[in-house]
């Protein structure tokens, strides 16, 4: 994006702010429509800073070394005798 667009897209969002904040001085803060309507302005600004901002750098390579592989073998059912499922429960009966 160019910088005459940035400009361009900052002095929008500069408008909308304006008509925002007289939407605000109108209904007030307590109407959840404008809270959001002013979270949605402030949240643009941060966007558009974003876009701003230089390209971040390449991640680092993958140091394959410390890559831990995991088998996709099924795990011994033993390691999960005795255990609950989360949410499920009940399982503290013996199966047989």
């Amino acid at each position: 994006m160019s910088t005459t667009e940035l400009a361009e897209l900052r002095r929008t969002i500069g408008q909308l702010r304006q008509c925002v904040g007289a939407v605000r001085s109108r209904y007030g803060d307590d109407a959840s429509a404008v809270r959001r309507l002013v979270n949605d302005v402030e949240r643009l600004d941060i966007d558009v800073a974003d876009l701003e901002s230089p390209i971040p750098a390449q991640p680092k390579p993958v140091d394959r070394s410390q890559v831990v592989k995991i088998p996709d073998d099924p795990y011994d059912p033993a390691l999960w005798r005795g255990a609950d499922d989360e949410g499920v429960g009940g399982y503290h009966r013996e199966q047989r």
